[in-house]
Parts: structure tokens; C-alpha cells; sequence
């Protein structure tokens, strides 16, 4: 992957390697795409000041999450159908993850499953869980991530009901694809990508197919979250679950300071400003936009983590000027495994972390850690 010069280059890549379908799930938003779009203008918008004649010779890029040194300030965030986009992607993904001493997170959307990919790795991985009807099911799922030996159990708050994204409609979203004539067409121009899937461990849910009654044989997303996601789902549901998990929780979907200074008092241990990368309620404020204001009021009891938009070590510069203490990277590196598999997670991950180095440097900052507002140029 050395001819990846920029994150970019994999997107391009991946869209040329992998099914439309597929691509275009993790590709797009909801609706008519505006959080999407307002997610990456908002950061480009932010003005990095420049420093001069700063001995920057050492420089640090390692800090903590929750209390676990990281290579740097990055954690992979949990992505659907990873699987999809190469096979055995989870799998592969953290892996990459782990070799770069960061976190990986596993969805419950995964096509490989908790088990699949705890025994393919060595070390403990995050595990999200989204919360569906069927309470006695999340209480086995979380057990299962507890026996897995999860490091941290990341809820997700943001996604009660489904955001409509068209592209999904459109291209007949299933897991494995519609046999539509389009669909067939499509795989036929890319062997790698279907060599890959058939190769790979599972061909569908495999957190929940086999596990809930008349879920045998799931294989559409919006046949499962109709019918299972919980649009009950309150605070309360908060205390029942860390109730039931031994180990470090972490909240994401925070968007509002109210919601914010609610998930400071839950006991867990860190929250993640996100608006799901757009993929929910669309004309939502964009992540980095909301990160500063959640950051003032709750930053000083609990550790608050930025996803939605990352595409450079710059943009993670700059929410960690806002206050961050890491950010989750999602479509970053999905572009990556897409264009290369676990090589091309790696390349995601080191374009970021070589940009990071580099604008840190140029801001006159040696440490992440010493990351604060005060590189921000002021207009």
C-alpha cells in the first residue's frame, strides 16, 4: 500500500475494489446527506495556527483512554458489516488495530462474530452493543463479550429507530447481496473482493444469526433493526446494562449538553460526541461543532472521545484542540480494509498518524497531550 499517499487514495481504491452495495453502505448518510457534508466542512473550516522557531525535535503521539496507554490518540469505531467490505474484515481490521497499539472496536451489526475474532487475536477488544427488544438476547450478548474478555463495552444511544439512508434502498442493502441482475454484474468485475468473502468465516450477522428465535437466517439490516431495535430505550436501560457489565463502559452518540451531563452521572467511564457519522438524524449539528460545548460542561468528570468526519491527522489535531481525548475513526479506515485489507487498515492508520506528527510539529505542540485550544488560529 506504499503508492497510499493520503486517505483519499483508499477511498478511491476501495470504491473501485468493492461492491457498489457495500461501498455505498458505509459511503453514505441519511436522507439528504447535510450532517454527512456539515461533518467534514466544519472541520476543514478550522484554522490551525502555525508556529515557528519551536524546538519540536521529540515528539510524543502516546497517551491514555479510560486509563490504557495508546500508540496514539485513535480508536477504530465500530462499523457494520465490516465483513463486507473484505473478508474476515473485523478480523483483519483489528488486527491492524492492534499491531498499531490502538483500540478496535467490534459492532454487533459484525459479520464476523465476538467469538470469530477473539480467537483470532491476542489481545482484549472494545465490543458496541446496540440495544434491541429482546432483553434477554443483550443480556447473553454481553455476557458473550464479557467471556471474549472485552476491554470495554461501548453502547450506542443514537439509534433507537433507523435513519433512512436511500443508497440502501437503491441498491437492495442485504447480507450476502440481492441477486439482483445489477448485483451480479457488479461482483462478476471484482473477483479480489468476492474471493475474499467466500474465503471468509461468515456470510452473515454472525453476532446474531443462530442466537435470536426467527433470526436464523437474517440477512437484511432493515428487516433485523424494524424488528428488534428498541425505540423504548431510555436511561434507565443505562443502569441495567452497567449493572450487568463488569468493566469499562463507554457511551456514543452524545450530541446535546444536556444528554451530556446525563451520561456523566451513569458511571461510565468515557462518552463519544457523534452524530453516527451522519447516518441518523439528518440537519443534526456536526460532531465537532458540538464537541467544545459537551467538552466545558462534562470534560472534567468524564473523558469525552470525538467521532464524525476524521479524514487527516489534521482533523484529529483539531478535535483534540477542542478538548478530545481521542478520536474513532470510521470510514478512514473502512477505505482502507476495502483497498487492501488488513495492509491497507495498517495504511489508514500510519497516514494518520504521520499527518498527525507532522501538523502537531508545525504547531510548535511535542505532545498530544499538550494538545489544547491554543493552536487554534483565531480569525
Amino acid at each position: 500500500m506504499r503508492s497510499m499517499a493520503c486517505i483519499e487514495d483508499l477511498r478511491r481504491t476501495a470504491a473501485r475494489k468493492v461492491p457498489r452495495a457495500f461501498f455505498d453502505y458505509a459511503e453514505a448518510g441519511s436522507y439528504g446527506e447535510g450532517t454527512l457534508r456539515a461533518n467534514r466542512t466544519d472541520l476543514e473550516g478550522i484554522k490551525l495556527r502555525q508556529r515557528v522557531l519551536v524546538d519540536v525535535s521529540q515528539r510524543d503521539l502516546t497517551t491514555t483512554i479510560m486509563g490504557e496507554r495508546v500508540a496514539l490518540p485513535l480508536a477504530l469505531a465500530p462499523i457494520g458489516l465490516c465483513g463486507m467490505q473484505h473478508g474476515d474484515g473485523e478480523i483483519l481490521a483489528c488486527r491492524a488495530a492492534q499491531a498499531a497499539g490502538i483500540p478496535f472496536t467490534l459492532s454487533t451489526m459484525s459479520v464476523c462474530s465476538i467469538e470469530d475474532v477473539a480467537q483470532a487475536v491476542d489481545k482484549p477488544f472494545w465490543f458496541q452493543l446496540y440495544v434491541m427488544k429482546d432483553r434477554g438476547f443483550i443480556r447473553a450478548l454481553i455476557e458473550r463479550a464479557a467471556a471474549a474478555k472485552c476491554s470495554a463495552l461501548m453502547l450506542t444511544v443514537d439509534l433507537q429507530v433507523l435513519g433512512q439512508r436511500h443508497c440502501d434502498l437503491r441498491n437492495g442493502m442485504t447480507v450476502p447481496p440481492q441477486i439482483r441482475l445489477a448485483n451480479i454484474v457488479d461482483i462478476a468485475t471484482k473477483p479480489a473482493w468476492a474471493l475474499s468473502v467466500l474465503r471468509g468465516k461468515r456470510k452473515t450477522f454472525g453476532n446474531l444469526a443462530g442466537h435470536v428465535r426467527g433470526m436464523e437466517n437474517v440477512n437484511s439490516l432493515a428487516q433485523w433493526t424494524s424488528s428488534q431495535f428498541d425505540p423504548t430505550l431510555n436511561w434507565k436501560d443505562v443502569e441495567w446494562i452497567r449493572g450487568l457489565w463488569p468493566g469499562k463502559l463507554i457511551l456514543k452518540g452524545i450530541l446535546d449538553v444536556e444528554d451530556a451531563r446525563i451520561a456523566a452521572k451513569t458511571g461510565a467511564g468515557a462518552l463519544v460526541v457523534s452524530n453516527h457519522g451522519g447516518r441518523q438524524l439528518d440537519g443534526a449539528p456536526s460532531s465537532i461543532s458540538a464537541l467544545p460545548k459537551v467538552v466545558d460542561a462534562v470534560g472534567d468528570v468524564i473523558e469525552v472521545m470525538f467521532d464524525g468526519g476524521i479524514r487527516s491527522g489534521q482533523d484529529v489535531l483539531r478535535a483534540l484542540a477542542y478538548g478530545a481525548r481521542a478520536c474513532l475513526i470510521g470510514r478512514s479506515y473502512i477505505y482502507g480494509l476495502g483497498a487492501g485489507g488488513e495492509a491497507g487498515v495498517a495504511a489508514a492508520i500510519d497516514i494518520l498518524a504521520r499527518e498527525l506528527d507532522v501538523s502537531m510539529a508545525l504547531c510548535g505542540v511535542k505532545s498530544v497531550r499538550d494538545v489544547d485550544r491554543s493552536i487554534i488560529a483565531q480569525s
